[in-house]
């Protein structure tokens, strides 16, 4: 188990180049599934989960080459079925979530398709019941082996329908989508995720054949293709990554340009920010963050006090409130953060409390933060990371804070951020990695 070591305090200064986004590249690897041509892939992002994902996908037989420091092509010419079925597979596959989207695909090609109980964040229930209820609504039969815990699809021929979602799934979504691309006839997806990852999965999908329409909206029409060829794909940069920097930067009294940010795909995150007083300027596709020496929180028209929810897109993602609630902590002002989506992740905020921050956990859902206003430094404590973005809530935290902290479980972070510290220390972090 590795640990980070931290001297807080430090203002930091630079550019910095966010990595491809996490939550795109899990859904674009499993797609390579879907053709036996090869299809090519830059801005992978050097993380846990997407390296354990192409490791999945090499032992199931896909040829896996690295062409570039960021860059990959995979040629699903040769599945075998059969892996499915072992001990290694269930191994795999358990460790990480994003393993549940292989399954459409498979559906698709091969007819059938099995996953055991997929891993990921401790956040809370996080059911899988829009996949397979979608899946089973194109003509898929579904098993569920309580004892092994294992999930399987099976049919002998795919046929689009009508569906409602009945919620807005963004891996739900992903996984209907490619299952779909090759069922045959016309299938319309209301209540469909339309978050940037999709509309990218949507695009990619289209150029290798498939007739997608309806992008970008929650309302989608897939006219089903016998066959899909290769293409060539380029990733997003990972927004929740760049909303990580915003925070950084504005809780660090750093003066920070996040480059190549793809302004126009980062929805509602920047006004967010801007909400919390953050200042920073949108320069071309460029985000120069300046030296926040205070930041005040708004209110609301009435003066009420300033509530901030996570929503489904083009609301706020869920994955940056836990950024957003540390860098209240130290804003001028009180806010409210609702997060509706998890039970489980506002449960960090004790190591807050433990670094002098003014919080109170209202329920498993709500945090109101009482700002410091700098006024009251936080101070460095030992903490572990219990998740990739209350890690990183952390890791800001520390930066800021007085004296030295030590964050444990870093493994956790690096699930989701690549070469984090040597990206940092780049920019003049005092932080160093132990094992």
């Amino acid at each position: 188990m590795a640990i980070f070591k931290i001297e807080g305090g430090h203002k930091l200064k630079g550019e910095i180049i966010p990595q491809g986004a996490k939550n795109e590249a899990l859904e674009i690897l499993c797609a390579v599934l879907l053709t036996p041509e090869t299809v090519t892939i830059h801005k992978v992002p050097f993380i846990r989960d997407v390296l354990k994902l192409i490791e999945l996908l090499r032992s199931m037989g896909v040829e896996v080459k690295q062409i570039g420091e960021e860059s990959y092509t995979f040629r699903a010419k040769n599945v075998d079925i059969s892996y499915l079925d072992t001990a290694d597979f269930a191994q795999q596959a358990a460790a990480l979530r994003g393993s549940i989207m292989i399954l459409g695909p498979l559906l698709a090609r091969y007819g059938k398709g099995n996953i055991p109980m997929p891993g990921g964040d401790k956040i809370g229930r996080r059911r899988l019941d829009t996949h397979f209820i979608g899946l089973q609504k194109l003509g898929a039969q579904f098993r569920y082996d309580a004892v092994n815990k294992f999930y399987s699809v099976e049919a002998d021929k795919l046929k689009g329908c009508y569906m409602l979602l009945d919620e807005a799934s963004v891996t739900g979504t992903a996984n209907i989508i490619m299952a779909a691309c090759m069922a045959e006839g016309t299938t319309t997806i209301y209540n469909a995720a339309c978050e940037p990852y999709i509309q990218q999965l949507c695009m990619m999908l289209n150029r290798m054949g498939a007739k997608i329409s309806g992008v970008g909206s929650n309302l989608l029409y897939i006219e089903g293709v016998r066959s899909l060829r290769g293409t060539e794909h380029t990733m997003l940069p990972d927004m929740i990554e760049i909303g990580s920097f915003i925070g950084m930067a504005a809780m660090t009294q750093s003066d920070i340009v996040i480059k190549n940010a793809r302004v126009d795909m980062l929805g509602i995150i920047p006004e967010t920010f801007r909400k919390l007083g953050v200042h920073f300027d949108i320069e071309g596709d460029n985000i120069h963050v300046h030296d926040n020496k205070n930041y005040e929180i708004e209110t609301f028209i009435d003066g009420s006090i300033m509530t901030i929810a996570d929503s489904i897109w083009p609301g706020l993602t869920p994955d940056l409130l836990s950024i957003i609630l540390v860098v209240a902590t130290q804003a001028k002002g009180t806010v409210l953060i609702h997060q509706k989506m998890f039970e489980s992740r506002l449960f960090f905020v004790d190591k807050l409390i433990d670094m002098g921050a003014q919080i109170i956990l209202c329920d498993p859902h709500r945090a109101t933060v009482i700002g410091l206003n700098r006024k009251q430094p936080l101070r460095g404590v030992s903490m572990s990371s219990p998740d990739i973005r209350a890690g990183v809530s952390l890791l800001i935290a520390a930066l800021s804070a007085e004296g030295s902290s030590t964050i444990s479980n870093v493994e956790q972070i690096d699930r989701g951020y690549q070469h984090i510290e040597k990206r940092l220390k780049s920019l003049g972090a005092q932080i160093e990695r132990y094992d």
